[in-house]
């Protein structure tokens, strides 16, 4: 079974459209998205509706969350004010734009998922198994903690923006990186794919090609969102 794992995509329907357009090349089985479907870009309803139209199996992710339920924060951990009040920005102008149709498909997506392929067993979360904005950075003692309690042979996770493969004795820790905002210092969308054949497990990160300079351009042309956020769409970065 081969399965494909795109996250965060953040209200960027360019970027989704390609990915999507790529993914269908890869000849997968199923098709799964470790959440953040909104925030901070522009186009959240055309997000949520290329996702419902392909039907494709959703985590709920920390603004997915804050948006379906009404809430007046992400969830994010922001140290520094600025970036906590252009967060505010994007919460206020997504949760206006939000249609309350698509708010009520974001308040019931499902927190975890666990698929059986074989004799392994793969769990889907958003951040992590503890909670739903924990990041579990490669190497971090977060990660450690959670991959020693973890009782499936995978889990797959988004939340960093930064894609990578780590393995933990026998388990395999995935994180699905961003199609929408990555933060790997290339505004490229990336998504990874996860092949189980017998007890073999292969797994790869793709890198996707788009019109990010289109979607930065509509972010400075809004009259809500932060010109930065354009900034770091173009960079790929976090800062």
């Amino acid at each position: 079974m081969k399965i494909a794992v795109i996250s965060d995509i953040h209200s960027n329907i360019y970027a989704l459209e390609e990915v999507l357009k790529d993914v269908k090349q890869r000849n997968v089985d199923l098709v799964v998205c470790t959440g953040d479907l909104v925030g901070y870009g522009t186009r959240p309803n055309e997000v949520i509706n290329l996702i419902r139209e392909n039907k494709i199996l959703t985590i709920m992710g920390n603004y997915d969350d804050a948006i379906g339920n009404y809430k007046i924060v992400c969830g994010c951990d922001y140290p520094d004010p600025k970036d906590a009040e252009k967060a505010g920005l994007s919460m206020s102008f997504t949760a206006n734009e939000t249609t309350d149709y698509n708010k009520e498909f974001l308040r019931n997506l499902l927190e975890e998922v666990v698929i059986k392929v074989g004799n392994k067993t793969i769990r889907f979360v958003h951040g992590s198994t503890r909670l739903i904005n924990e990041y579990l950075k490669e190497d971090s003692k977060e990660a450690k903690e959670v991959m020693k309690d973890l009782k499936e042979d995978i889990l797959v996770c988004g939340h960093t923006h930064i894609p990578y493969i780590k393995k933990y004795g026998e388990k395999l820790l995935v994180n699905a990186g961003s199609v929408g905002k990555p933060k790997t210092n290339n505004p490229n969308a990336n998504y990874i794919t996860i092949e189980i054949i017998e007890n073999d497990v292969n797994i790869d990160i793709f890198e996707v090609e788009y019109n990010y300079e289109k979607f930065a351009k509509e972010i400075e042309e809004n009259e809500i969102l932060p010109n930065d956020f354009a900034r770091l769409i173009r960079q790929g970065s976090s800062k």
